[in-house]
C-alpha cells in the first residue's frame, strides 16, 4: 500500500467517510489544474470547496468538471505565483 493509499485509508476512518466512495485521482486531477494554472495555495482551498459542494448534494464529476474549466481559464494561466 502506497503512502497516500495509507493516508487515505487512515483519514477516512478518523473522518468517518467510506474510503470506497472516494475518487482520489478526480481530487488530484482538479489540485493539480488549480496549482498549474492558478496559484499553488488554491489547490487545497478548492479541494476543500469541492467537498463542501458534494456534501450539499452536487456530483463531484460535474462540480470538479466546472472548477477545472475556470482554473484552466484563468487569467495567466500557469503563472502559479501569488
Amino acid at each position: 500500500m502506497s503512502t497516500l493509499e495509507e493516508w487515505t485509508s487512515q483519514a477516512c476512518r478518523e473522518l468517518g467517510v467510506d474510503a470506497a466512495a472516494l475518487d482520489v485521482n478526480l481530487v488530484l486531477d482538479l489540485a493539480r489544474d488549480v496549482a498549474h494554472h492558478v496559484v499553488r495555495p488554491a489547490a487545497p482551498l478548492t479541494a476543500y470547496l469541492l467537498g463542501v459542494a458534494v456534501g450539499r448534494g452536487q456530483q463531484p464529476a460535474a462540480a470538479s468538471a466546472a472548477v477545472r474549466r475556470l482554473a484552466l481559464a484563468w487569467p495567466d494561466a500557469g503563472a502559479g505565483s501569488g
